[in-house]
């Protein structure tokens, strides 16, 4: 059920409407925009904006699906049921043409099938189908240019070629008298045979016309030419009349012919030509889709609302076209806070994301894709009723508030758990006091009905309320409280103030005014609407510091993932310098000892003779000195801080600054305001003034001398991967796993280079490596479009990648 009836209208569907009527190509797709209706079937809405989502696929990487040639041929189609009635040429070429484009559209979807892609049109176009005999048919009797064939028929033929021969006997002999009349100066040299009446005559000045006997069938608007048919051709363009009219009668026996021929398949024919008004309309849903950056969020047979960067669509085409962004709204309604009650102060947007939610909500219920993000999620309403402005009416004698509640009388009485109502401006026109009751009851109603809802209000009692019922919960449209400016972004969780008071004194309203007021209002809700606007304010700094701890978490994170990675890695060095270490002490101990007994046993060969032993101590103690001895250990000093000289002048522009805590020094180019652009070397960075100390020139000098003690940064070598790097990538005769992973990395340089356009050879085959490429580079943000190469060039067995 809907509530009111112009609920389309105070939404602003019927211009979505209108934008599909807009990109559709023919009548055929604007009647089903028309037909466009409300629906909590969610079979039937999965199914529809699942056909939505391939079409948008088909619009943004398949520009071979047709395009063109959505004729309604649906007047023709009834004139042929007329028994004896003959369809004219040019309606038959409307049904040409018609037919080819829906035989394109069939014969597209059936090369998908293997691939097993756009399952939901494909479905669609199953029970369609045309007859071939009676397109070959029309192919036989209906030529490119709308016009019977020749071959048609023998007769036709045969009379064609009569036709031809007589104009050509006549021509001649109507160029003879034609040279005569020149010559004899009855004729300008600058007019030739036209024709008149379906007759072939010569033009002639007045005064000549009686010096050739014949009839004169016109004459021009001066009244000096004529334009005469000769006596002698009087039976030659009578006998060509006589061949047309029976040209003619042959023309409509054929044509007769063929809507007999026609007629038995008038409906597969209202079928085929139905399937392409479906498919004009679809693509007309995709096209809105792709303006709107519309997703198909997931969706829930029960009412729920989650929903990530939700934009209104009308408000984003109108800002887009302004090269503006509109502010996303993220709302959640669930079975703990299904009603929200939306505060804060007038200008700030509640409006604008009550109509949001309304709009959006009835898009995805209509069969549309949404604009918000993709991993949203959406339930399904019965019940959609709004109060958004009011139905004020002198007929029935309705005023402002009378109108308000009249619509509340239908939400409590309609109103159950798969209903979504919408209030604008709850409670508003009468007594505030009186106002504010009335709402609470009717809002207390409407929680205890188990509704869904969102509701925009300026009413304390209705935040209190919401703040201590169960199954409500507040939001507040973000308010900058320091400069007094609208954020337009919705936060749930807590009430929003009016900021009444300091947008009068924003605006210029005497301050006694402002005083008085506050005094007449009380101190407890003045008190409670200051509590507000500083827990705003509060609540915007803890979130920028919340922010900077985040970031900071990050860096010490990273900076410890790092620590860890270099003490592994050391632990891991020193442990196999360790082991070289043990193997080499090893190797030395067993040539020791070797060496030890080789000189006992020489010693006791040699029977301790005094020389021999004191040669083989000496060589014993020759490999001590030698192979033993400890290598010196030269350990780096550490390198004294540099100390720079320091200048006591004011800092500016040209002077030279160290960054205080660093060594690094650097010229100051600009100066604005409390920051420096200073020049680091190559790089160029903005500073705070007062964390610049100012140095000398000599030891600007002498810090910037050129080192070779710097460490060297070693990267990719973009130079060669320029030169070795070829936009050409053949895959043909590699299996799917293997063709995917070097697409990859043909990718990952391609990007890394910045080429705009990229060619992959895949092959033509069945087509099945072509499919799971393109549906792998669907995957990539960065591309643009995908097409067939020329057909000179490869055809389908090459896809060219246009990157963004």
């Amino acid at each position: 059920m809907l509530y009111p009836q112009t609920l389309e209208h105070k939404l602003g569907f019927d211009t979505i409407r209108q934008h599909l009527k807009d990109a559709c190509v023919s009548p055929l797709g604007q009647d089903y925009v028309e037909k466009i209706r409300f629906t909590d079937n969610l079979s039937l809405i999965d199914k529809l904006l699942r056909q939505t989502d391939e079409f948008r696929q088909i619009v943004q990487f398949e520009p071979d699906f047709p395009s063109s040639n959505y004729i309604d041929v649906r007047p023709h189609l009834s004139r042929a049921r007329i028994e004896g009635l003959a369809l004219t040429e040019a309606e038959f070429f409307d049904l040409k043409l018609a037919l080819r484009t829906i035989q394109d559209c069939l014969k597209f979807l059936a090369k998908r099938e293997e691939s097993q892609t756009f399952p939901f049109l494909r479905e669609l176009a199953g029970p369609v189908g045309v007859d071939k005999k009676l397109t070959d048919a029309l192919e036989r009797v209906i030529d490119d240019r709308g016009n019977v064939r020749d071959s048609a028929s023998p007769e036709l033929a045969q009379i064609r070629r009569r036709i031809i021969g007589e104009q050509a006997n006549l021509r001649k002999r109507l160029d003879s008298i034609l040279r005569q009349a020149r010559q004899n100066g009855w004729i300008p040299d600058d007019l030739s045979l036209t024709v008149r009446g379906g007759r072939l005559v010569i033009p002639i000045a007045a005064e000549h016309k009686r010096k050739i006997k014949g009839f004169v069938h016109d004459e021009s608007q001066t009244g000096q030419t004529v334009f005469l048919e000769p006596a002698e051709v009087f039976d030659a363009n009578n006998e060509i009349r006589e061949l047309e009219y029976e040209e003619r009668r042959e023309i409509y026996r054929i044509l007769l012919a063929l809507t007999d021929q026609v007629r038995p398949h008038l409906d597969d024919l209202k079928r085929a030509i139905n399937f392409l008004a479906q498919i004009d309309f679809i693509r007309a849903k995709a096209k809105l889709a792709i303006q709107l950056d519309a997703v198909l969020p997931k969706l829930h047979e029960r009412p729920f609302v989650n929903w990530t960067s939700a934009r209104h669509p009308l408000l984003h085409l109108s800002f887009r076209k302004q090269n503006k962004t509109v502010v996303p709204l993220g709302v959640r309604l669930d079975e703990k806070a299904r009603i929200l009650i939306i505060s804060g102060p007038n200008a700030g947007g509640k409006s604008v994301a009550l109509k949001t939610i309304g709009l959006v909500q009835y898009m995805l219920q209509c069969g549309l894709l949404v604009p918000m993000a993709d991993y949203s999620e959406m339930g399904v309403f019965q019940n959609l009723f709004i109060d958004i402005g009011d139905e004020q009416s002198l007929e029935n004698d309705l005023s402002t508030y009378s109108s308000h509640l009249t619509a509340m009388k239908q939400f409590v009485i309609g109103a159950n758990k798969r209903t979504l109502f919408l209030i604008d401006e709850f409670g508003t026109g009468t007594e505030p006091g009186l106002g504010g009751a009335i709402a609470e009851s009717i809002l207390e109603d409407l929680n205890k009905s188990g509704a869904y809802g969102v509701i925009n209000t300026h009413y304390t009692n209705l935040k209190v309320f919401a703040d201590k019922t169960p199954g409500l919960i507040n939001g507040a449209m973000r308010f900058d409280g320091e400069h007094l400016e609208p954020l337009y972004q919705l936060e749930i969780g807590r009430p929003g103030s009016s900021f009444a008071f300091e947008i009068a004194q924003k605006i210029g309203l005497p301050k006694g005014i402002i005083d008085r007021a506050k005094e007449k209002l009380g101190s407890q809700q003045v008190n409670f609407e200051k509590l507000l606007k500083e827990l705003d304010i509060e609540k915007r700094v803890f979130s920028e510091k919340n922010l900077e701890i985040s970031i900071n978490q990050r860096k010490v994170a990273q900076q410890l993932a790092e620590y860890t990675a270099l003490k592994t890695r050391l632990d891991n060095e020193q442990k196999q310098l360790l082991n070289e270490a043990k193997q080499k002490a090893k190797a030395l101990v067993q040539e020791a000892n070797q060496r030890i007994e080789n000189t006992i046993r020489e010693i006791k060969e040699n029977k301790a003779e005094r020389e021999a032993t004191k040669q083989v101590r000496q060589a014993l103690e020759r490999f001590d000195q030698k192979e033993l001895k400890p290598e010196p250990v030269e350990l780096e000093k550490p390198k004294p801080e540099e100390e720079f000289e320091a200048d006591n002048g004011a800092i500016a522009v040209g002077s030279y600054v160290r960054i205080q805590g660093q060594n690094t020094i650097g010229e100051v180019l600009s100066i604005r305001g409390k920051d420096a652009e200073i020049r680091i070397g190559d790089l160029k960075s903005n500073i705070k003034l007062n964390r610049l100390e100012k140095v000398s020139r000599k030891t600007f000098v002498a810090a910037t001398e050129t080192r070779d003690d710097r460490p060297r940064s070693r990267g990719v070598d973009m130079n060669e991967k320029m030169q070795n790097f070829s936009f050409n990538l053949d895959i043909r005769g590699k299996r799917g796993e293997e063709a995917l992973g070097e697409v990859d990395r043909f990718f990952d340089d391609a990007l890394m280079l910045g080429y705009p356009e990229l060619r992959i050879v895949h092959g033509k085959g069945d087509g099945i490596l072509r499919t799971l490429v393109r549906n792998h580079l669907r995957g990539y943000k960065q591309v643009g479009s995908m097409q067939d190469e020329h057909a000179d060039r490869g055809g389908a067995g090459v896809t060219i990648v246009k990157m963004k």
